[in-house]
């Protein structure tokens, strides 16, 4: 994983820039998109690094950094409070040992109406994109210090 993309506290010093994805493929249906990423390694129930939702069904792609640099709230998007406490992208900061994996999914959504607001916690993120998922892909990487 590029430096730029980990997290910039807690002894890690990365860029903490939330990824460049692209995408394509998306059912006709599609209303909106969604992003996520999640490390299923980390103590505990897992760690959201990031969600967001409201990502109009005309865009594929994100730049990179887009969640700092104000792109997502132009677009009219919403980002969860992470599990970093904070409202956006956080990068990944694994404790020292074995690297841990990140899953990132990109949701193709039936609906651009979703009962989220902006600084909601990821895991109610996680329920309305859920429900309202007509495809969805993935993206697994990993990263350790």
């Amino acid at each position: 994983m590029p430096l730029v993309l980990v997290f910039d506290q807690n002894d890690c010093k990365g860029g903490n820039r939330s990824p460049q994805l692209s995408w394509r493929g998306a059912p006709a249906a599609t209303q909106s998109f969604a992003v996520t990423i999640f490390d299923p390694d980390a103590p505990g129930r897992g760690w959201w690094h990031w969600a967001v939702a409201g990502i109009p069904a005309n865009v594929s792609q994100l730049p990179s950094n887009a969640s700092a640099s104000g792109v997502l709230r132009k677009m009219g998007a919403v980002e969860s409070r992470n599990d970093f406490d904070v409202d956006g992208y956080a990068g990944p900061c694994p404790p020292p040992g074995k690297p841990h994996r990140y899953i990132v999914t990109v949701y193709a959504l039936n609906s651009s109406d979703l009962r989220l607001r902006q600084s909601s916690p990821s895991l109610m993120f996680e329920h309305e994109i859920r429900t309202t998922t007509i495809a969805s892909a993935q993206l697994v990487v990993t990263y350790g210090r």
